[in-house]
């Protein structure tokens, strides 16, 4: 479902006609390998192509437009090889939609020490030549990510990739379609928010469906689709006895198949990469949907419960960036706190939704109460999360702005067996730790829903918050609670002016 080789970031080197056209040969020819690099490079996913020289103003803004108009650009990579004067820049900034990546690096790694000349001083002039750049677009407060070192350099490559998931991203959250399936939970506040500013900031869009609209489709289901979902459940996952051919609850499986089949057909035929529902509004629906949205997350479709859209968005989003990569990105809620001295944690779960993209080994496929709602009782995966470093992430609607909250954890393997526990569940240390982290985190109005990530790291979220102009928050290892109130003071007044 997410297939981030489509896309393509433009790779384009800034000069000008002073030098003449031999160096401009020389710019064309650099520019070319440093592309062929990166376009090669294991940390990119996406196509690094390489675009002409720009050295007029009319150029750099035909390619602005062009990048504008491209279904497959995601944006551009910009270097300047020689020293390019930035107003010819200005146009084409003026009217780039597309996000920008910065890398201010030099075709050569090392200063030729005993043949340096000063040919070789004009040809390469990025040391200036990308402060010029980057003076114009401070000027024309344009956010871009700036990443410096050679071209070459593993780490310089990997921030790049960073950049271009992350940009990836925002591409596929243009025009991206959430399915609100019932509306928000009564009288919950942080799920709320304002969809029109939403889709005018991020692109997507939020409409809400009746369950009459899916349970037709669900009703429209055959056995055949029906067998053959049954059979894919009993080959990937560890079947609850009561669950399997001939067990008391078999009946009870197979309507969970069909209501994922249902769901399922219902997001392809719409064309949403994202959807919610509420447990207060199943009419139709034999049993809360549990295994069949933790597979659909599974395949990369975002997910929010009790109608909480931001965070539907959100998922799809982190899950776009983590394509390829180790680990997973899920719907997650903090349930509970383990306040046993000198080790805090926290239990992260929800009723059902959990998805198996950060399971540790098989899921277990299991039956049981839910205890709300108030309809049969639904099928859902239980599992274990491993440990290792991860972070959640919420956003939030303040009114005047967005906020996008991020903590950085820990996840920590259960020191027993929670036999009892009927789902699916990853326990963490919060940084710098659960008092601090927790105050934190209420200070900045955080939401109770996030997006659990192992894939991502900080830099993803932050470039995100760059490029879709909204304020970042990070609590981590360096977070005191005297300096984050100072900063969302900060913050605060600066979205005021």
């Amino acid at each position: 479902m997410i297939n981030l080789s489509q896309y393509e970031a433009w790779f384009v080197t800034g000069s000008q006609h002073l030098y003449g056209p031999d160096t401009l040969n020389r710019v064309a020819e650099n520019a070319q390998k440093i592309a062929a690099a990166l376009d090669h490079s294991k940390a990119i996913p996406v196509g690094v192509a390489f675009k002409p020289v720009c050295t007029t103003p009319d150029a750099i803004y035909r390619l602005c437009q062009e990048a504008n108009a491209s279904e497959r650009c995601i944006g551009l990579i910009t270097w300047m090889h020689t020293f390019s004067p930035a107003k010819m820049w200005i146009n084409g900034l003026k009217v780039l939609q597309k996000p920008m990546l910065h890398l201010h690096t030099q075709f050569n790694r090392d200063i030729p020490w005993s043949e340096i000349d000063m040919d070789f001083m004009n040809l390469n002039q990025s040391a200036h030549g990308g402060r010029e750049f980057g003076f114009i677009n401070t000027r024309m407060d344009i956010n871009r990510k700036v990443v410096v070192g050679h071209w070459q350099d593993e780490k310089v490559q990997e921030r790049a990739g960073t950049w271009t998931r992350v940009a990836a991203a925002w591409r596929d959250m243009q025009g991206m379609k959430v399915a609100r399936l019932g509306d928000n939970m009564r009288e919950v506040a942080v799920t709320e928010g304002n969809k029109v500013s939403a889709q005018i900031q991020f692109g997507f869009s939020v409409n809400g469906y009746g369950l009459g609209d899916l349970t037709k489709v669900v009703d429209e289901v055959v056995d055949v689709e029906i067998d053959r979902l049954v059979k894919e459940y009993q080959d990937s996952y560890e079947l609850s006895k009561t669950l399997r051919p001939g067990g008391e609850q078999h009946a009870s499986l197979r309507e969970a198949a069909r209501i994922e089949i249902g769901l399922r057909t219902f997001l392809e035929s719409g064309g949403f990469t994202a959807f919610t529902d509420t447990f207060e509004n199943l009419h139709g629906l034999a049993q809360l949907p549990g295994i069949a949205v933790q597979r659909l997350m599974a395949d990369g479709y975002g997910f929010g419960a009790e109608g909480d859209w931001k965070t539907a968005a959100l998922v799809r989003c982190m899950k776009v960036m983590g394509a390829g990569l180790p680990g997973g990105n899920s719907f997650m809620e903090d349930y509970t706190y383990h306040f046993y001295p000198g080790n805090h944690q926290v239990l992260g779960s929800h009723m059902l939704e959990i998805c198996p993209s950060i399971a540790s080994g098989k899921p277990s496929c299991e039956i049981h109460p839910l205890g709300i709602g108030g309809k049969a009782d639904p099928v859902r995966l239980v599992f274990n999360s491993a440990g290792g470093p991860a972070l959640n992430a919420a956003l939030i609607d303040l009114g005047n702005r967005f906020r996008l909250l991020v903590n950085t954890v820990e996840a920590v393997e259960p020191e027993q067996a929670l036999p009892k526990l009927p789902v699916a569940r990853v326990l963490w240390k919060p940084q710098p730790d659960l008092q601090t982290a927790a105050a934190a985190w209420i200070h900045a109005g955080g939401a109770h829903h996030t997006c659990y990530s192992q894939s991502l790291r900080p830099e993803f979220m932050e470039d995100f918050s760059e490029i879709a102009n909204i304020e970042y928050v990070l609590i981590d290892e360096n977070t005191s609670i005297h300096r984050l109130r100072q900063e969302l003071r900060w913050n605060s007044v600066y979205y005021r002016i």
